[in-house]
């Protein structure tokens, strides 16, 4: 099985984008929705909960990991792969790849959680591919409880990120890389209030293709995985939201297993 965590909902939308690149992988996901969100948490207290779901998800089957929370991969990524010898991805590196591929003037935004913007991973991981690029970053708070709490359209939203949005904007970016697994569920909204000129990053369409690419070339992992189809979602705490985001964007109605962490 492929095993996916993230702090909440956010990561279905790397689900869906798994789904899409790897039709008939089978699949468990973990929303840990009692403890979300990560983005204000310490770096101490979310490499302790990476950990503790990535153990969850291997006593359930997984072989391989996906860190489908930003805040989770900015800050716990080196603890990961040192405590567990099976592969383990990021949601990051695949978006700065794409970011630095598809940017004309390398002028890119970000945005995120606090953490992860803080944590200035992403800035790190550009300069190092290029050197002249500018990057610009926001953090934005309060996505992530909106996201959860379904307010994909509320006229709030909308004012929110594009309060958020105009730092970035009046610097005349280019690219915006969405630095959070939430973010893509208000897609539509920052693409109408960053200006349809801007290319958006969306990490989770990233690292489901920097997946297929990798099970493409190591054979001996890829025979590992199960390739029935089958779906699994567990929750550290299951909520009337999760269940209707989920079928919302899966396109599926969702057997949601609650566990205690």
């Amino acid at each position: 099985m492929i095993g996916i965590f993230d702090s909440g909902i956010g990561g279905l939308t790397v689900v869906r984008a798994i789904i899409d690149q790897l039709p008939g992988y089978d699949i468990i996901y973990f929303g840990d929705t009692a403890r979300t969100p990560y983005g204000n948490k310490s770096s101490e207290t979310v490499v302790k909960y990476a950990l503790q779901n990535t153990d969850f998800l291997l006593s359930k089957g997984a072989k391989i990991i996906v860190m489908a929370c930003n805040t989770a991969s900015s800050v716990a990524t080196e603890s990961m792969v040192k405590r567990f010898d099976i592969p383990i991805f990021e949601v990051i590196t695949p978006a700065v790849e794409l970011s630095i591929k598809t940017s004309k003037k390398f002028r890119i935004g970000v945005i995120g959680t606090r953490a992860t913007i803080n944590s200035g991973i992403y800035e790190k991981k550009i300069m190092k591919i290029n050197r002249k690029a500018k990057v610009y970053s926001a953090a934005c708070p309060l996505l992530v409880p909106l996201v959860e709490e379904g307010w994909l359209k509320k006229p709030e939203t909308a004012m929110i990120v594009k309060k958020y949005l105009h730092y970035l904007k009046v610097r005349q970016i280019d690219t915006l890389i969405l630095g959070c697994t939430h973010y893509p569920l208000l897609k539509e909204v920052i693409q109408r209030k960053i200006g349809k000129r801007v290319n958006i990053i969306d990490s989770s369409v990233s690292v489901a293709e920097k997946i297929g690419s990798f099970l493409k070339s190591h054979a001996e992992v890829d025979n590992l995985l199960g390739k029935n189809g089958k779906c699994k979602f567990f929750a550290s705490d299951i909520t009337d939201q999760f269940e209707k985001t989920a079928k919302a964007t899966l396109k599926r109605n969702v057997c949601l297993e609650h566990v205690r962490m």
